[in-house]
């Protein structure tokens, strides 16, 4: 599994509506897209308390073949015409997990990014990690939760999806899920994966 995510900060006037039309106009492409694990169209907007008006859809890729598929297709070149070429995140895949509320369709979504510490063997923080990963994906509201890293910054990735509207306060930045594409979830398999 690999993680990726691209954000496009947009002016504090910029007219959110815009990205709303453009994901439900084109969001279903990638509906059946081959490898793609799932993608959770998101924003955060001013209007909501977000520090920026922000389009960041987020990617779990369940083969690499996918991710480059998109990335060097139309897909992706889609995005650079209209927005110009963002800086694309990507970070290795250490867990994926199923919630409780797997079968609801997500209306937010929670980013958390932890360094991981100097003096800490990176086995043993990334086996806690993931170990607390598993049982905060068992909480009520988790539709699906996705823990990674970066090793070129050694940073954690911890990525939820929540049933309803709104994600709980104190999970990280928070985004609303305008649309989920989920073609090969089943494929991103349960628990760690290495």
């Amino acid at each position: 599994m690999h993680a990726m995510q691209y954000e496009i900060t947009l002016p504090a006037d910029y007219d959110m509506e815009i990205i709303r039309k453009r994901v439900a106009t084109r969001g279903h492409l990638l509906d059946a897209f081959p490898g793609l694990g799932l993608k959770a169209y998101l924003i955060r907007e001013r209007e909501d308390g977000s520090p920026v008006n922000q389009y960041a859809p987020f990617y779990l890729w369940a083969a690499p073949e996918g991710m480059n598929s998109f990335l060097w297709g139309p897909g992706f070149q889609g995005i650079v015409n209209d927005f110009g070429r963002p800086v694309v995140q990507h970070w290795t895949g250490l867990a994926y997990e199923e919630g409780p509320a797997a079968a609801s369709a997500p209306g937010a979504a929670t980013r958390r990014r932890v360094p991981l510490g100097e003096g800490v063997p990176p086995g043993e923080a990334v086996a806690e990690a993931v170990a607390r990963h598993a049982r905060e994906a068992r909480r009520d509201g988790v539709v699906a939760s996705a823990l990674a890293v970066d090793p070129r910054h050694w940073e954690l990735l911890g990525f939820t999806l929540w049933a309803g509207p709104e994600a709980p306060a104190g999970e990280g930045e928070r985004f609303r899920v305008l649309h989920l594409s989920a073609p090969g979830r089943a494929a991103l398999g349960a628990g760690r994966q290495w």
